[in-house]
């Protein structure tokens, strides 16, 4: 029996050293990101990305997912985890260390977005044409945004541009940041994963987010009053996604499986990334409304006085773009021209 066994074992351990064992296992590429196993990020996106590339390519690249920073590390640190190689490729939202992507900042600049398909196409064509620099350190997979923010409260509802004096509201970004506070908030930065927490022992009165995270994230029990600008599931802002593979990993391949990696990213990616946020996004605002929390449309001739108020924003971001050497007033309306390209207003 002992010797059956042992036999047994070495048969194991030759097919093992195989060489179709040795090509299954060929690449492995571990994916890193902050948000939950169960958002829509993974499960709309990540995983049928891995399905995808893992079916094209026979097996040879295996996606190993490790949602809710498992790795170790902060958000602000998963651009650089890829970047330096402790992880093969990484998730993250470029606003976490601000003004370091300056360029990619015009998106999330007040009222610049609508549905994620509709800002995440825009940023294809944007990228191809001003995001090179910004992003030469990584090999990108996918750009995109998912649908413009809404404000969501816990202490009193925001009806109007009053109800916001004094409120202290998360901010996503440096330009939503210095919007909020223009518009009479007091703006307080963090990950989003941090929020809950947050609106739960008072640090914050509401927050700037897309409904797309609201169950992931355990939000929908805490905020029951919900802003949106215009009409109805418009938003205020957005912010730019970025899934990043680090370059010697992606330059390691070889060509067959390059192709793979080609197929599924950019362009390509971008219309299952847009839909499923989108999806989400519809999903939590329903879920919201029938758990009974209230909406609060602000109506879409009252937007112009936030328009108003934010517009020093949009100033200020182009005269640093200006003197940082760049074109800040036609990176803007190329930003501009591309989402209204892509169907956003």
């Amino acid at each position: 029996m002992t010797t059956l066994k042992t036999a047994a074992a070495l048969a194991l351990a030759a097919l093992a050293l195989s060489p179709a064992a040795a090509a299954a296992q060929e690449v492995v590429l571990r994916v890193h990101h902050f948000l939950t196993g169960d958002s829509p990020l993974e499960v709309g996106i990540l995983q049928p990305w891995e399905k995808a590339i893992e079916e094209q390519s026979g097996g040879r690249i295996d996606i190993q997912r490790y949602p809710s920073m498992q790795l170790g590390g902060k958000p602000p640190q998963l651009f650089d985890q890829a970047r330096d190689g402790i992880v093969d490729v990484a998730w993250t939202l470029l606003s976490y260390t601000p003004g370091r992507f300056p360029i990619a900042e015009v998106f999330e600049l007040p009222f610049m977005g609508g549905t994620s398909t509709q800002t995440t196409m825009a940023l294809q064509e944007f990228q191809a044409k001003h995001l090179g620099k910004e992003l030469e350190q990584v090999h990108p997979l996918l750009i995109h945004a998912p649908a413009a923010y809404k404000i969501h409260t816990k202490t009193k509802p925001v009806a109007g541009l009053a109800d916001l004096a004094g409120m202290k509201i998360r901010a996503p970004s440096r330009q939503m940041t210095e919007a909020l506070n223009a518009l009479g908030a007091t703006a307080v930065g963090m990950p989003v994963p941090e929020v809950a927490q947050a609106l739960t022992t008072g640090v914050i009165d509401g927050a700037v987010i897309p409904w797309e995270v609201f169950g992931s994230l355990r939000i929908d029990s805490v905020a029951k009053d919900h802003t949106e600008m215009g009409v109805e599931n418009g938003g205020m802002s957005t912010s730019v996604f970025a899934l990043v593979m680090n370059k010697a990993k992606y330059d390691s391949l070889p060509d067959d499986l390059k192709k793979v990696i080609d197929d599924n990213s950019g362009a390509n990616l971008a219309p299952l990334a847009g839909k499923a946020l989108d999806d989400a996004e519809a999903a939590e605002r329903q879920k919201a409304i029938d758990a009974g929390g209230t909406i609060h449309v602000i109506p879409e001739a009252d937007v112009a006085a936030w328009k108003e108020n934010t517009k020093p924003v949009f100033d200020a971001w182009v005269k640093a773009a200006t003197d940082a050497g760049h074109d800040g007033q036609t990176i803007l309306n190329d930003a501009r021209a591309a989402l209204v390209a892509a169907g956003a207003k």
